[in-house]
């Protein structure tokens, strides 16, 4: 990338637009909350990287997505950034690759990213040349943290619907489990998935994977799925759930949901134990 301009420009932040497609998520938590106050107290230390929308005056943002929303809630108007002229296959790689890296990156965002930059470098005519350029997932393993194989599975997380996705970034099911899934049409996937609410359960990889085999043979029926899924693990424990809203007034807002649990299960064996004295 060549640097349209040597020095950062202020730019107002409604002539700002978040990168379309952008798969990085933006939340309004904690480390966010730091971000504001120290944009309140010292202002946006590192420039955005912005590239113009063509023929507008207005600017689609490369990297800078979390700075800008802080700043926004910070109340200030203008942001200093730095202008590159790229196209879109260039700027969609620039997304990817400085984000990346952040210490905490979700499976999906990872997923999404993975992806976007894998099109637009095929879209640039780079990848696939037998015997002059690396295949395509090669050539993002050089600047990522995985594997080509490794980035190729992500990509299957793709086809996940979005329940499941969510299940993937709450660490409720595996890599590995997600991507056997990914292969099942929305039709059986939203079928598993109700077999998951119906049993409290998520797949473990050996059901994941038989109802994978099962669907490249065209034996996987709403039957076949239901049996799969009904099958009791041997990690599966009867689990009793409360749902949160019915006992989080109870405990200060600080308490975190493992810190309610083990509460509840202190004040269970206290009154465990006043039973058993009264009965003596």
């Amino acid at each position: 990338m060549k640097n349209t301009m040597k020095k950062p420009v202020a730019i107002p932040v409604e002539k700002l637009r978040p990168f379309a497609g952008h798969p990085f998520k933006v939340k309004d938590d904690d480390e966010m909350n730091t971000l504001i106050e120290s944009i309140q107290t010292q202002g946006v230390l590192s420039p955005l990287i912005v590239r113009p929308i063509e023929n507008t005056e207005e600017y689609e943002v490369v990297s800078g997505h979390r700075r800008l929303h802080a700043a926004q809630k910070a109340g200030i108007t203008e942001v200093p950034a730095l202008i590159y002229a790229l196209d879109r296959d260039a700027a969609t790689i620039a997304v990817v690759d400085s984000n990346l890296h952040r210490e905490h990156i979700l499976p999906s965002e990872k997923a999404f990213a993975y992806k976007l930059k894998y099109e637009a470098l095929k879209h640039q005519g780079t990848s696939c040349q037998v015997g002059t350029k690396l295949r395509t997932d090669k050539q993002i393993a050089e600047n990522a943290n995985d594997s080509a194989r490794q980035i190729q599975r992500y990509i299957r997380l793709t086809y996940l619907i979005p329940e499941f996705l969510e299940k993937m970034d709450n660490g409720e099911i595996a890599l590995s489990v997600g991507v056997e899934l990914s292969f099942l049409d929305e039709s059986s996937q939203r079928e598993v998935l109700e077999q998951c609410e119906m049993n409290d359960c998520t797949p473990s990889y050996s059901q994941a994977w038989r109802m994978h085999k099962a669907d490249r043979e065209g034996s996987l029926t709403k039957a076949a799925i239901q049996t799969i899924m009904s099958e009791e693990k041997a990690n599966q424990k009867v689990r009793l759930k409360i749902p949160m809203e019915r006992i989080r007034k109870y405990f200060p807002q600080s308490y975190t949901a493992a810190q309610i649990e083990d509460a509840v299960v202190k004040l269970c064996e206290r009154d465990y134990r006043r039973r058993t004295d009264r009965e003596r």
